[in-house]
């Protein structure tokens, strides 16, 4: 068939539309999770408990694979099979004695002949597929050996490329979805909420929930957005916690004051800050264990959009022993409970985690 773009299947889609085979990707996490979702509710419906089957791709059972891709639908019209993370690199979290090639080899014999009431879906959401853009055909071009697996449900089925998007697209989504909720907002203003939650869907999802609510039916201004959205900023985020790695108070409480903590993103910021330690922490380990950064990703499960951080906490996990990142993890879970059970200012619980964080030895 062909690789068309997001809108395009979601199009498709609500038309009642349906391929046999799908391969879904790209950086974009979110929308790679909800066109999967769409894809099931047109195929099952209500009897996903019945009608779908949910496959770890690490811990595949090719044979029991092709039963199930056999097997006549009882409640639906389609048995539907969704296939998690099959990476054609390395398909079985135990390769030994096992050899990539043989493995693809016979899932795609199983898939040559799927029957009319069986529906595929391939989608990747834990690691990196690398690409490069092809000029002549204009859309990105897998490199790794999950081009051949891509190809072949681009052939004989849909394949679909979630990528970023950037500010302008998605400032006329924003529209849309304001509009569809009654509500009215400019594209100039739309494309400032893009640029504030750094184009993360789900982060823009959420603020436009809050926008509406807060409007109720007016027109969202810049006045709104600037008393409602916290700008996003993974950097300073970053720039704390290597700082606290440095022993730099002076960059780490002026991360503090760019990071401006309220009671209404206190937890966004907290999270983020709580996985950059973890990041670090896990990188250390690997590091001690022989593991490379793409084992690290792989293990725990990194989605494609987070895999710089991965590099990133391999690169400076070094300035910290694994006996103080450990320590700087209990701080985070003790602040978490303060969080969580008083009305105290985050920003001063904020600085005296810190501030416990520097009296930690390596």
């Amino acid at each position: 068939m062909s690789q068309i773009d997001p809108k395009s299947l979601s199009a498709q889609l609500k038309k009642g539309q349906l391929a046999n085979l799908y391969y879904i990707y790209g950086s974009d996490i979110n929308s790679v999770e909800q066109i999967t979702r769409q894809i099931i509710k047109t195929a099952v419906g209500d009897n996903e408990e019945f009608a779908l089957t949910k496959i770890n791709a690490k811990y595949i059972d090719l044979p029991s694979l092709d039963d199930t891709v056999s097997m006549m639908p009882m409640i639906s019209d389609y048995n539907c099979i969704l296939i998690n993370d099959y990476n054609c690199e390395k398909p079985l979290d135990d390769m030994r004695g096992r050899k990539a090639e043989d493995i693809n080899k016979k899932l795609l014999d199983i898939i040559k002949n799927i029957p009319p009431a069986t529906i595929v879906i391939f989608n990747v959401t834990g690691f990196v597929i690398e690409t490069k853009y092809d000029y002549k055909s204009r859309k990105n071009i897998i490199k790794d050996k999950n081009k051949k697996l891509a190809d072949f449900a681009s052939k004989n089925g849909i394949l679909c490329e979630c990528a970023v998007k950037n500010s302008n697209d998605l400032a006329k989504d924003i529209v849309n979805k304001v509009s569809s909720r009654g509500g009215m907002i400019r594209l100039e203003n739309a494309r400032q909420i893009a640029e504030m939650c750094l184009c993360d869907t789900l982060a823009i999802n959420n603020e436009i929930d809050k926008l509406c609510m807060y409007a109720q039916g007016r027109e969202i201004t810049e006045d709104m957005i600037n008393l409602l959205v916290h700008r996003q900023n993974d950097m300073t985020v970053y720039k704390l916690a290597n700082a606290v790695a440095f022993m730099d108070r002076f960059t780490a409480f002026k991360a503090i004051d760019e990071l401006n903590i309220d009671y209404s993103n206190k937890l966004y910021i907290f999270s983020a800050i709580a996985n950059t330690f973890i990041d670090l922490y896990r990188a250390a380990c690997g590091k001690q264990s022989g593991k490379n950064i793409d084992d690290v990703a792989n293990d725990f499960g990194y989605a494609a959009n987070r895999a710089f951080a991965v590099k990133n906490a391999f690169r400076d996990c070094s300035r910290m022993s694994i006996s103080r990142l450990r320590e700087c993890i209990k701080i985070m879970r003790d602040t978490a409970v303060q969080f969580n059970s008083t009305y105290t200012d985050p920003r001063i619980i904020l600085e005296q985690a810190v501030a416990k964080m520097f009296i930690t030895k390596n």
